[in-house]
């Protein structure tokens, strides 16, 4: 069996009194689509910013690809892909600027990304609007882009929180193609859903 990609060893997640998430435990490999099931104030949010790295844990430990994310950040961050429920993009940015800073960090070669972009941008017919700037879109049309620079470096591991929410028939759609697509190339997809149909079809 292959090495795993995800390992949370009993993350726990307090606020004060409240216990967001307690010792939460699962493994996941490559080539699997993982959906992440429970209502609304569950805690599939607050586990998932602490296995990206945006939120510590109160214990416990979050490793991709046998990298801590506690110790060794950069190396976790730099194999993930996040797509959050609710897209905060730099509105002052142009969707095309966006992405190629998103490349940036990533540090993929600028004539990879502009062969990336360009198709993704016509799949989620954004293409005619690619030099506008964010602050312009609307919820759906930033979460296109949100998705867009998730998998822009191909990572190993793309999170996906409430993927489909505020998103048109057609591009939920289009999201779990790529999802699809992203597993058969061997890649991971981790997302939260609270919709069971979802969940069924694509897990």
């Amino acid at each position: 069996m292959s090495e795993p990609i995800l390992e949370a060893h009993k993350l726990s997640r307090t606020f004060g009194d409240f216990i967001a998430v307690e010792e939460a435990s699962f493994t996941l490999y490559p080539g699997e689509i993982v959906g992440f099931l429970g209502p609304n104030g569950a805690g599939k949010t607050t586990t998932i910013k602490m296995l990206t790295g945006l939120l510590g844990p109160s214990s416990g430990v979050a490793r991709v690809a046998g990298f801590d994310m506690a110790q060794s950040p950069l190396e976790a961050k730099a194999r993930i892909g996040y797509v959050p429920d609710t897209p905060n993009l730099y509105g002052k940015l142009k969707a095309q600027e966006y992405l190629r800073f998103v490349g940036q960090l990533y540090k993929v070669p600028p004539d990879q990304v502009e062969a990336r972009i360009r198709p993704m941008l016509d799949i989620f017919d954004l293409t005619d609007v690619a030099g506008n700037y964010l602050d312009t879109f609307s919820h759906g049309m930033q979460q296109k882009v949100a998705i867009i620079g998730a998998f822009l470096h191909d990572p190993q591991i793309v999170f996906m929180d409430e993927p489909t929410v505020g998103l048109d028939p057609r591009s939920a759609r289009l999201i779990k193609d790529l999802m699809i697509r992203h597993r058969d190339g061997g890649g991971t997809i981790f997302f939260s859903t609270h919709i069971l149909e979802i969940a069924q079809t694509m897990c």
